[in-house]
């Protein structure tokens, strides 16, 4: 299953609360952090609620 690498690029301040559990969710908590996680549906989708914050890039 392929990977996706995830990039915090905007702040959580002044965010929606499922916006900032989502975050957290994901394992993000500062600006310009990165994970990694494998290319689930529920991942995907998580990462959809907070396309506004983030960049994501499929990894092999």
């Amino acid at each position: 299953m392929t990977k996706v690498r995830i990039k915090q690029i905007k702040s959580k301040i002044d965010r929606p609360k499922n916006q900032k559990r989502t975050l957290e969710a994901l394992g993000l908590k500062k600006i310009n952090q990165v994970v990694e996680h494998q290319a689930t549906p529920q991942i995907m989708g998580m990462v959809n609620v907070v396309s506004h914050l983030v960049e994501f890039k499929k990894i092999k």
